[in-house]
């Protein structure tokens, strides 16, 4: 049997296995994604995308999508007895700014997001292998072996990635073990339904009952639907049906179930947090689910995992196409196993009342310092520091500046004299001073976070020797 040979194996066609092939199509690397399932995930589970991400999809050329195609969280409505009982604002309001563009959260229903990074990626000349399960996995020196089901040949590729999700068939061969616990016994149901008349689309309605009952339904823009998620009792098990959706809206709200004219998703979970022992095992990696499990609260879990994506695609983009040291890679762990774990925290104490939704949960203060690839600081920034949006002297943006696969060098407020840069590596631009940059030089990688900066260009040459042979 013959086998195919790509760059990268990505296992798993959900919003972190789309995004990654996406950021390493555009670097021109080959990369295969399959997807034991037949076709993307149908439900709405991750819906709240954060400012962070909004920017991460920008930068994959997706943005315009994502914002045609979702809308602001709705302001929260209790309802008890069948009668308003007053909003509850679930989130902070906070208006974009010229440094952080993008407020968030941003609703779009998972199955939708899925769609608009399958479409990129479909332009970008790649594409999904559904029906494609992962039945074994080899690794040597040079490269991963990967066993296919339905008598498909074997995948050589140079490197793989898990991104299929909390029960990881990748991370079970492995034997990378999770540590973690439960974050509440009472398992929840979750589905996407129909309400076509009963209930309107302006609120996000919660319904809570003189028993401790709880269901809520938030209408999910660009759609006709809502998602609907109700708490149970521990050791109850949620009828996931059709017929027992409709009954526990009946149930718990003035709702008939007349009232709810079709449930096209459900789902019962019991909410968890635990994160992977490892993240890096020789030339595999794992992301997202696959890597740590969150609560749902707070919405952190699609978001750190995209950006899980993010971290990793251009760290193998440089080491595959421009021969940078494969010790690379290794910072993929080292940078996003500690994030991973204190948005576990953050989920955690969100779910269970001890902590509010808030600036943590847009995840722009997240960053990189003191991590292997963050040297100097200058002006008002270190190194590992988010980079901030800001307006350039041709008209565009610094954001503008930063799309796509290079790295960025931005000569804020200062004519420090610089380097020979050769080829297209590193773009170069000069702007006058900015307070949020303050004055320097800032080598802003291609995943948005500074990584190097200096008042003059000392210690530059070596950092940049770094991503190239």
């Amino acid at each position: 049997m013959n086998t195919d040979v790509v760059d990268v194996l990505v296992v798993g066609a959900g919003p972190t296995g789309l995004a990654l092939a996406c950021d390493l199509r555009r670097r021109g690397v080959s990369v295969r994604v399959i997807e034991q399932a037949d076709h993307l995930f149908p439900g709405s589970r991750g819906k709240g995308i954060q400012a962070r991400t909004l920017e991460v999809l920008d930068d994959l050329g997706v943005i315009n999508a994502v914002l045609a195609s979702g809308g602001p969280a709705p302001v929260g409505m209790v309802w008890q007895d069948g009668e308003r009982q007053g909003e509850h604002r679930m989130f902070e309001e906070v208006a974009p700014t010229v440094s952080e563009p993008y407020a968030g959260p941003w609703l779009v229903p998972q199955w939708r997001t899925q769609e608009i990074l399958l479409a990129r990626l479909t332009e970008l000349g790649g594409s999904v292998d559904f029906g494609t399960a992962l039945t074994g996995l080899a690794q040597d020196a040079d490269g991963v072996t990967a066993a296919l089901s339905s008598d498909r040949p074997p995948i050589r590729a140079r490197y793989a990635v898990a991104a299929d999700g909390g029960r990881s068939t990748v991370r079970g061969l492995l034997g990378v073990a999770m540590t973690g616990e439960s974050v509440d016994p009472a398992p929840m149901l979750v589905a996407d339904v129909r309400i076509p008349t009963a209930l309107d689309r302006l609120n996000w309605h919660f319904f809570v009952g003189a028993d401790g009952s709880y269901l809520s339904v938030c209408p999910l823009p660009g759609t006709e639907d809502f998602q609907l998620t109700a708490q149970f009792k521990d050791g109850s098990a949620p009828d996931t049906s059709a017929a027992g959706v409709r009954s526990v809206v009946a149930a718990r709200t003035h709702l008939t179930e007349a009232d709810v004219s079709e449930v096209r998703w459900s789902s019962d979970f019991r909410p968890r947090a635990a994160l992977a022992d490892r993240f890096t095992v020789g030339r595999v990696f794992l992301a997202g689910d696959a890597a740590h499990i969150h609560s749902p609260a707070g919405g952190q879990g699609l978001n750190t995992s995209v950006q899980d994506a993010y971290n990793l695609g251009w760290k193998l983009g440089q080491v595959i196409r421009y021969g940078a040291d494969s010790a690379l890679l290794d910072s993929y762990e080292s940078e996003r196993r500690p994030v991973a774990a204190d948005m576990l925290g953050l989920s955690t104490r969100i779910h269970r009342g001890e902590a509010k939704r808030g600036g943590a949960t847009r995840q722009l203060g997240l960053g990189y310092r003191g991590g292997p690839l963050s040297v100097g600081g200058a002006g008002n920034l270190l190194a590992g520091d988010r980079a901030p949006d800001g307006p350039l002297p041709d008209g565009g943006t610094i954001f503008d500046a930063l799309r796509g696969p290079h790295l960025t060098l931005l000569a804020v407020g200062t004519d420090a004299e610089l380097p020979a840069l050769e080829g297209d590596l590193v773009h170069v631009r000069h702007l006058d001073a900015y307070e949020p940059y303050g004055k320097g030089l800032f080598l802003i990688r291609p995943d948005g976070y500074i990584g190097w900066a200096g008042e003059d260009a000392t210690g530059l040459g070596e950092w940049l020797a770094k991503l190239r042979k």
